[in-house]
């Protein structure tokens, strides 16, 4: 079993039947029995990651375990139009991490993607601390997808999070990633926007242009620039045959995105943050998604859930589905 818990039905502001006043929580279909068969009519599949334990280990402030619940919940009363609700989402439920067991979490995590992906769905992930994102890999690496393509990684984030560790933690992920594609002698691009030049030490920045990371630092990427942060996203997708996207949501600023381990005190404004969301979405190349670092313990008002139910919202309502053959 690779899916530790069931999902449940969404509740919400039920305001008449038809599709005029259709809403997330009565669009999200379930499915309870994870099977690929179960899997093959739809358009995007949500999948939880239920863990903080990368965070722990990365010294940060625990709290995203209860991050995908916080987010479907934000989600929840997203309205959505009769065109939107055309397409079939389904929600499976959440991988958990229990206690310090992150790899074997992320191992069911990687299946479960993989499984979505071969299925011809979009994998949609809630995490979790970004420690996520090498689960969300993992699974597009052991997926037919994968075969022989160009694989890029799409970061929308104020770290670079490819640190040397004794353990894996939400700091390493990306480092992971491309050095086990250097070890197959497998092609792995991965680009970020939004980097926090103060919240990335200078061995960072070192070990970025050692695996050839492309970047736009925060002050790069704020509304004045959205033209040069729009080429750059397309820049990249154009180099790529598959595209994943993750979202840290300390890439906001820390008046729209309080609820997180790093709250940015500079940040990339949400109408930028969204612009390369809906790239991303639309490009017929995207197959994974994840969102990572949403901490309800600390938000105010729900602001940071809010914010990330927006992003998944545009993934969800804009992707172009990918025929894999």
């Amino acid at each position: 079993m690779i899916i530790d818990r069931a999902p449940e039905a969404l509740t919400g502001r039920d305001d008449g039947d038809g599709p005029e006043h259709n809403r997330w929580f009565k669009q999200l279909l379930t499915v309870d029995d994870f099977t690929p068969e179960n899997l093959k009519s739809l358009d995007a599949v949500l999948v939880g990651f239920a863990s903080d334990e990368g965070v722990r280990r990365n010294k940060g402030r625990q709290g995203a375990q209860k991050a995908p619940a916080a987010l479907r919940a934000a989600l929840a009363n997203f309205a959505l139009t009769p065109n939107q609700g055309e397409r079939k989402t389904a929600d499976v439920g959440d991988v958990v991490t229990a206690g310090n067991e992150l790899e074997a979490a992320q191992s069911r995590l990687a299946d479960t993607v993989a499984t979505i992906i071969d299925a011809g769905a979009l994998a949609m992930v809630f995490g979790g601390g970004h420690e996520v994102a090498f689960g969300t890999y993992s699974g597009i690496a052991q997926s037919s997808a994968r075969a022989q393509q160009r694989v890029g990684i799409l970061n929308l984030d104020a770290h670079f999070d490819l640190r040397s560790a004794d353990q894996p933690s939400s700091g390493t992920p990306f480092r992971q990633a491309l050095e086990q594609e250097a070890a197959a002698g497998t092609e792995l691009s991965y680009a970020v926007v939004g980097i926090s030049q103060p919240s990335n030490t200078q061995i960072l920045f070192d070990t970025a242009d050692h695996f050839d990371v492309r970047y736009l630092l925060d002050e790069q990427s704020q509304t004045e620039n959205l033209g040069d942060v729009q080429r750059f996203v397309q820049d990249f997708i154009d180099s790529v045959d598959v595209l994943y996207l993750t979202v840290d949501l300390d890439v906001l600023p820390a008046a729209v995105a309080p609820g997180v381990s790093a709250p940015a005190a500079f940040g990339v404004p949400l109408p930028v943050i969204l612009s390369c969301v809906r790239q991303a979405a639309t490009s017929g190349k995207l197959i994974a998604a994840d969102i990572a670092e949403l901490n309800p313990s600390f938000d105010i008002d729900g602001r940071t859930a809010r914010s990330a139910a927006r992003i998944a919202h545009t993934v969800l309502t804009q992707h172009r589905k990918i025929n894999h053959d």
